[in-house]
């Protein structure tokens, strides 16, 4: 598809929104979503959060080669999980710099990448990385994809990164490719959680989410977060007004029926299943 990326984008001073979409068919409508990565800039040291989907490495490293430039050596590579989305890209980025340290839940990785052992740093909720005039902090994943996974927060633009967290898709025909939440004005939260619900959350519509929203309430309050960039979804610039509507749609996507296949067709209507 040719189509003009927004991407890079600058967030909040000195974090940068990485990435590109990709395209995915539900319910008779074409979705995009990001499996999108940041580069955290300090003073003295760079990080880069997440390493995105390995169809956009070539483009992520261009974006990065781009901002470092100007900026702080990258020292740090954070991944929330273990994934391919998020850890795809992992041992390209470690033998493009080979300075940097992989941080997190670093289990199994020795294995994947025996020559790269030296260069694992693991972290633990509270653990924190100076990078020069900000900090960076492994916190609590109240949403977990794998065993493994840990969230991360930006003690400069207190910027929550959620893995998974917040996972959503957008509408590339409303022209949302590259916008934060608040600036999506048709983007329609319960509907598009729940689509991502049936890719990558199957399990929430097995369960109670209360308890996950609640504790998702209490991280956000307890860090006075104000910027959350989701791997999966366009960042939110202004939580007190979107994560409300973040949180309907987690409570929404995991009390609805699956939505159908990525077919691109919707469901025959008599094999829909009314919401409860």
């Amino acid at each position: 598809m040719n189509r003009p990326n927004p991407l890079p984008r600058e967030i909040t001073p000195g974090v940068f929104w990485l990435g590109d979409c990709l395209e995915q068919r539900a319910k008779g409508k074409i979705y995009h979503t990001y499996n999108a990565a940041f580069l955290i800039c300090g003073t003295e040291a760079s990080m880069l959060m997440e390493t995105g989907h390995p169809k956009d490495f070539p483009l992520i490293d261009r974006q990065m080669q781009q901002i470092l430039a100007t900026r702080a050596p990258l020292k740090y590579l954070f991944v929330t999980h273990q994934e391919t989305p998020h850890a795809g890209g992992l041992g390209r980025v470690l033998s493009r710099y080979p300075d940097a340290l992989l941080c997190g839940d670093v289990s199994d990785y020795h294995l994947a990448f025996p020559q790269f052992e030296h260069r694992l740093l693991p972290m633990k909720e509270g653990d924190r990385i100076p990078l020069g005039g900000r900090d960076f902090v492994a916190v609590e994943p109240v949403i977990r994809d794998l065993r493994t996974t840990w969230w991360g927060f930006d003690s400069g633009g207190r910027v929550l990164f959620p893995g998974d967290g917040f996972a959503y898709s957008h509408y590339h025909e409303d022209g949302h490719c590259g916008l934060c939440a608040e600036e999506a004005s048709s983007l329609d939260l319960p509907d598009v959680s729940a689509v991502f619900a049936d890719r990558a959350l199957f399990w929430t519509k097995f369960t109670d989410m209360n308890p996950y929203v609640d504790r998702l309430r209490l991280l956000v309050e307890r860090l006075d977060v104000k910027v959350i960039a989701p791997s999966h979804g366009l960042p939110i610039l202004d939580p007190t007004a979107t994560v409300p509507k973040l949180i309907e749609g987690l409570l929404y996507g995991g009390s609805v029926p699956e939505s159908g296949t990525e077919t691109g067709l919707a469901p025959p209507p008599d094999l829909m299943v009314p919401a409860q």
